[in-house]
């Protein structure tokens, strides 16, 4: 029998013991699309046919007795800025409206392989520039919580799909934080892999020196499942890694048994990220965390981040430069948003552009046009670049010093939708506890760690060094082990 709270190994094991179907399953996650998915908007484009046919395939092969991989049969949503062949790639934006592409993503090739079930493309902020999925063409994406409050951005669609059981688990993308915010609004877990370990081709970039591909999932267990299938050196992405990441087998079947499971793990705590305008239940929900890592055996060590303030300057620098850099290609001329009315070739470019980016889209191509010219290119790409260097030198020896770093995700809980600050300064300062890491290219895992006074989710995350997601997975684990070892669907209410 379906229980919705089950996790994708429940779920498998209940496929092959014919509990229920995989058609069964995936009939069921459509429903309940069907039911509230005008409310939250989670979805661009629904893939119901193509879900059913692949549904149908694994329970073929399953009846035949087949060894199938852990995700077969299982149902998730992709970000739409991830390629899945013939199915439209909007990355959220009027310039992609129409756009199917004659190809796949490395990280879908390798789900097909997992023979993974396709509910639909997920709803994003224009190509991943935003905080709120406010910024998406099509809709707004409301948080399943509390339908009056962002799900957060970028990839606010794929945490709301899990959040609200519209997918068992999601893929989205991760340059400042646009996995991690999402999840810790949504009570959902998220991880931003080491840069490189996930493949990146087949995705429309954002900022390719900092962009990742990451699962949304209900438990930690789960994420580290999905992580598995998806990374596999692509000889054909020059920054895809040598790393591959192993499914920790033990973990994935036991639950934390030991008293104190953590002991010998020390985890590195920035004071200072606790004085930058936390919110008190946010405040309460990270002390609370702190105090059941130290239960369970972790040793809690103080330390300060210098350069925290400089890294989110830095990023947005960068960020700007490389996306105006990516977005060059779309000019109406070679795919994508053609101008009806242009006569000549400059007001084809002008026409198109102008028609089709957003406004948060155009203010970024500005910025990073402007870090890019040749009369500030040294004034602040140059700077920043060095900036990353201190950065990252500063993040690994803090991480000599301890196993991982814990911090908090956002300042505070899911905003009302449309109340975000008219100041981009202010807009991009919530962003501080997550670009340094992008920066850094480090991995991060956001987990949630209780819910504020109106029942809204606060999330935390731990950072570890680079290609060593397994000590995040094991760490995290052990948390929601003791502090919730079962996922609650957020009820949608009409």
């Amino acid at each position: 029998m379906l229980k919705e709270k089950m996790t994708i190994y429940e779920i498998g094991a209940a496929l092959r013991r014919k509990d229920f179907s995989s058609r069964e399953l995936t009939e069921s996650i459509l429903d309940k699309c069907a039911k509230q998915e005008d409310r939250i908007g989670a979805y661009i484009t629904l893939t119901e046919k193509e879900a059913l046919q692949q549904a149908d395939r694994v329970d073929k092969l399953l009846a035949a007795g087949a060894e199938l991989p852990l995700l077969a049969g299982i149902p998730l949503a992709v970000k739409d800025n991830i390629a899945v062949r013939g199915i439209p790639l909007t990355a959220g934006s009027k310039m992609l409206e129409t756009f199917r592409p004659p190809y796949s993503a490395f990280v879908w090739d390798e789900l097909v392989k997992a023979q993974a079930v396709l509910v639909g493309k997920s709803n994003m902020d224009e190509f991943g520039m935003g905080f709120s999925t406010e910024n998406s063409y099509f809709k707004t994406t409301r948080n399943p919580h509390d339908l009056t409050r962002i799900p957060g951005g970028s990839t606010g669609g794929s945490a709301a799909a899990v959040a609200s059981g519209e997918a068992i688990y999601a893929l989205g993308t991760d340059t400042g934080g646009s996995i991690r915010q999402p999840a810790a609004h949504c009570g959902v877990v998220g991880l931003r892999p080491s840069y490189g370990l996930v493949s990146r081709r087949g995705v429309s970039a954002l900022a390719s020196s900092m962009d990742t591909v990451g699962p949304l999932t209900r438990t930690v267990r789960d994420n580290m499942i999905v992580l598995s299938a998806i990374t596999a050196r692509d000889a054909k992405d020059c920054s895809s890694s040598r790393h591959v990441f192993k499914l920790d087998e033990d973990l994935l079947k036991q639950d934390s048994s030991e008293t104190k499971p953590l002991t010998g793990i020390s985890i590195g705590w920035p004071e200072q990220c606790f004085d930058i305008e936390l919110e008190e239940d946010v405040r309460r929900g990270l002390e609370a965390a702190l105090k059941v890592f130290e239960s369970l055996g972790a040793t809690i060590k103080k330390l300060q981040i210098s350069s925290l303030n400089a890294a989110l300057s830095a990023y947005y620098i960068l960020m700007t430069a490389e996306a105006a850099s990516n977005l060059g290609r779309f000019d109406g001329v070679h795919y994508g948003y053609r101008s009806p009315g242009a006569e000549k070739l400059e007001d084809l470019y002008i026409n198109s552009r102008s028609e089709a980016f957003g406004y948060e889209v155009k203010r970024r191509i500005l910025l990073g046009n402007f870090a890019l010219s040749e009369e500030y290119y040294e004034d602040y790409f140059v700077k920043a670049q060095r900036v990353r260097t201190v950065v990252i030198r500063e993040f690994t020896g803090l991480l000599e010093d301890c196993d991982l770093l814990f911090m908090p995700v956002t300042t505070s809980t899911a905003g009302k939708i449309g109340s975000a600050p008219k100041n981009p300064v202010d807009l991009y300062r919530g962003d501080i506890f997550t670009t340094p890491v992008s920066v850094a290219g480090l991995p991060a895992l956001s987990l949630p760690c209780g819910k504020d006074s109106q029942g809204l989710p606060i999330g935390m995350q731990l950072v570890g060094r680079q290609f060593d997601e397994a000590l995040l997975y094991r760490v995290g684990a052990a948390y929601e082990d003791r502090h919730s070892p079962a996922f609650e669907l957020a009820e949608v209410k009409a």
